[in-house]
């Protein structure tokens, strides 16, 4: 699961009354940035919203190149690059507009970034960071006081996580049982992988290849983590997604035959597993968590078609699809963020396999 703990990082055992999913489209805007391409594989995508509800995202051309967008609540867009990058993937968005992400170069090296929200740039790579192709520093996560985590690729294709201090100083750490060989090592989490406390959480790989999933304190202190039911063979494993205020986590764990469930985590460490009920599917993917316990994430159904939910606090489950979103594998709705509202943001592939941004308001 290697990060059903990237993009997209515990069984529910259902008490005597079942939980239902009901079954809601909401409001839903689809959107596209001007200068997205039509073609397969391209298009929009929101990938993160602020309190404000402002989106964070990316877009791609019809040349296949990548470019940062804001989109406001009115439905502005705006694009942006890095200055001297080839490519530019916006990932997260503070209260104050401030952006986070990555870029890459000629060469293929990724970088961090920093948007400001007057619109200026800092560039930053973690230190051990690779400077071969595919290797660099991937910053997804930018917390109220400007403190940003994400984690860096060496030249050994090991992973080290990483938090950058809002005066630009950077910090890399490892989650203790981490592995060190090629695809081993830590990741912080991609949905909301760090809370206005500056607490993170993420996965790392073993030296089997089994991943785990950690918080780490303010103070450095981590405590790694395994959602029961998990698999233990190379490939499966627990990772985690986002982290709220109050420290609980989400993320998903895979099992001895691969199939994929969510996961909430309490602050005290108590675990309870889920999968959307009354959906015969084979993957159920939390990626982001509010500040009163909203979950959004997707699954797949029977067709592998991706289909997006809200996990509310209590426990209930709101599926959606978002308007013109494609039917068959590997298209369908796909969110990636929440906001304190809970307005959702994300992306749908469509029956051409071009990708469109939506907001999805309760």
């Amino acid at each position: 699961m290697r990060q059903t703990a990237k993009l997209l990082g515990v069984l529910l055992v259902l008490s005597a009354v079942a939980v239902a999913a009901s079954t809601r489209r909401g409001n839903i805007t689809v959107f596209d940035a001007p200068g997205a391409g039509t073609a397969p594989n391209q298009g929009t995508v929101g990938g993160a919203i602020n309190p404000a509800g402002v989106i964070a995202g990316v877009y791609i051309d019809g040349n296949n190149g990548y470019h940062g967008l804001i989109r406001t609540p009115a439905g502005a867009i705006t694009g942006f690059d890095v200055p001297g990058a080839i490519g530019t993937l916006a990932q997260g968005i503070n209260n104050a507009g401030a952006i986070t992400g990555f870029s890459f170069d000629s060469n293929f090296v990724f970088h961090g970034f920093l948007r400001t929200p007057r619109g200026g740039f800092v560039q930053f790579d973690a230190p051990g960071a690779g400077s071969t192709p595919g290797t660099g520093t991937f910053s997804y996560s930018i917390n109220a006081q400007g403190v940003i985590t994400g984690w860096e690729q060496d030249d050994n294709g090991v992973y080290h996580g990483f938090v950058r201090a809002a005066d630009g100083s950077i910090t890399v750490f490892d989650a203790p049982g981490a592995g060190t060989g090629n695809g081993q090592g830590t990741q912080t989490g991609f949905g909301n992988g760090i809370n206005n406390d500056g607490s993170v959480t993420g996965v790392y790989y073993d030296a089997n290849s089994v991943s785990h999933g950690f918080v780490r304190a303010t103070d450095g202190t981590i405590t790694e983590f395994d959602a029961p039911g998990e698999g233990t063979q190379p490939g499966q494993g627990t990772g985690a997604n986002g982290i709220n205020s109050g420290g609980t986590v989400t993320g998903a764990y895979s099992d001895e035959v691969y199939f994929t469930h969510g996961f909430v985590r309490s602050a005290d460490g108590t675990i309870v597993d889920f999968d959307v009920p009354g959906v015969p599917g084979v993957q159920t993917l939390p990626v982001a968590i509010n500040p009163a316990g909203m979950i959004t994430g997707l699954y797949q159904d029977a067709a592998f078609v991706n289909h997006g939910f809200i996990r509310d606090q209590h426990g209930n489950f709101t599926t959606f699809d978002a308007p013109g979103a494609g039917t068959t594998n590997p298209q369908g709705t796909t969110p990636l963020a929440i906001n304190p509202a809970g307005v959702v943001t994300g992306n749908d592939v469509d029956a051409n396999g071009v990708l469109h941004g939506f907001v999805r308001i309760p």
